[in-house]
């Protein structure tokens, strides 16, 4: 049995979100950096990340990490390494990306030439052959440096894992589907309250939150680059993690989660990607702009990705839209609010200081991530359903 690291990335501010899924899938952390999450795994645990996280983008095999100043220094420490345990003598390797923060190797093309370049020495000498057929399975090789040293790993999702499988539909600036998961998890909803997105584009809160409430893992209609790594992960390992994945799913699961939007074209993206998704029973979609938000049960959830401006003839109708929606907000009965956007007038607009502030980056966007606490509601009592 395998003994690994492996790098989970994550959105800048939503360490602590990636950490407790990691944790809560019964695996170790063993460091949480800024924008990711390292952690203790064998063979399965290649699957079960890949399959069951929702708020990373990729999985990385981490090979080793090596101080580099010089090119020719991280050449000899990358040939170091002991790449024949992972690339099979037919694979096909190459370093997929580079990239470098406050580092004296800061050329991502000349990083990556290098580190190809000493793979291959290395490899020639382990295998005793000159040329490499690279005919077999993938293994791209992806670097990050910060401080001059280099972590290294081999990506074992291929695709982002954003990308579950069901967006086949979208609209402008839509969320991905991994910062959705993230943020539905900093907040305290669970699948039997009420949730309502007002601006749902093309659905990918009220998706990924019936997904949740359905307990269906992001994963499990995909595929990953490292299943056909044959000399690394048996294919029993992606079986059985699949097989677990297919039998937590519940879709007779009671939920009320709607999406709202005032576009039908958006309507109608969302409502083909609930379907292929497999939750459309799970999520009422209607069209209503903000300013007719209603709903008669308390303590329930607003969640939103509202427009941010960023286009100069669109920032001029941001106050209005806000305002509307904080005086929707106000007539909902203990109600929680939470809203992503870099609208730096947003509580202004709405009316109201938020209770807490997150700051996320949504790429290289700074976002503050609004949250409007309601009160909880109270216990049931033990019998009472």
């Amino acid at each position: 049995m395998k003994n690994w690291e492996l790098i989970a990335p994550c959105h800048f501010g939503l360490e602590a979100v990636m950490k407790r899924e990691i944790t809560d899938l019964g695996y170790e952390i063993s460091r949480v950096e800024d924008g990711k999450v390292t952690f203790l795994a064998d063979e399965r645990g290649v699957a079960d990340a890949n399959i069951f996280l929702r708020s990373t983008e990729r999985i990385l095999l981490k090979v080793g990490e090596v101080k580099a100043v010089t090119f020719d220094e991280l050449f000899e420490k990358t040939r170091a390494l002991p790449w024949e345990d992972y690339i099979p003598i037919n694979g096909k390797f190459w370093v997929a990306k580079a990239n470098s923060v406050k580092s004296k190797l800061f050329s991502p093309s000349d990083i990556q030439s290098i580190m190809k370049k000493a793979i291959v020495e290395r490899l020639k000498g382990v295998y005793g052959i000159s040329w490499f057929p690279e005919d077999g399975p993938e293994y791209p090789i992806r670097v990050a440096f910060m401080k001059d040293v280099a972590t290294i790993g081999i990506d074992t999702s291929g695709v982002s894992l954003h990308k579950r499988g069901y967006r086949q539909m979208t609209v402008k600036a839509p969320i991905t589907e991994t910062l959705a998961s993230a943020l539905l998890m900093l907040t305290p909803w669970k699948g039997d309250r009420v949730l309502v997105d007002p601006f749902c584009g093309s659905g990918t809160f009220p998706i990924e939150a019936a997904m949740m409430a359905a307990d269906m893992a992001p994963g499990l209609n995909r595929t990953f680059l490292a299943e056909k790594w044959e000399n690394l992960i048996p294919s029993a390992c992606w079986e059985g993690a699949r097989e677990e994945a297919r039998e937590r799913v519940s879709l007779q699961v009671e939920t009320d989660i709607q999406g709202f939007d005032i576009d039908p074209e958006a309507l109608k993206a969302a409502r083909a990607n609930a379907r292929m998704a497999g939750v459309d029973r799970l999520i009422h979609f209607q069209q209503r702009p903000v300013s007719q938000l209603r709903h008669p049960k308390p303590y329930g959830f607003l969640i939103a990705n509202p427009p941010y401006g960023e286009r100069l003839e669109e920032r001029k109708n941001l106050p209005e839209l806000y305002r509307q929606l904080g005086e929707s907000y106000r007539g909902l009965d203990k109600w929680s609010m939470y809203l992503i956007t870099s609208y730096d007038q947003a509580e202004k607009a709405i009316g109201r200081k938020a209770d807490r502030n997150r700051k996320i980056y949504n790429g290289m966007l700074k976002t503050y991530f609004y949250q409007y606490l309601g009160p909880k509601p109270p216990r049931r009592n033990k019998g009472e359903i």
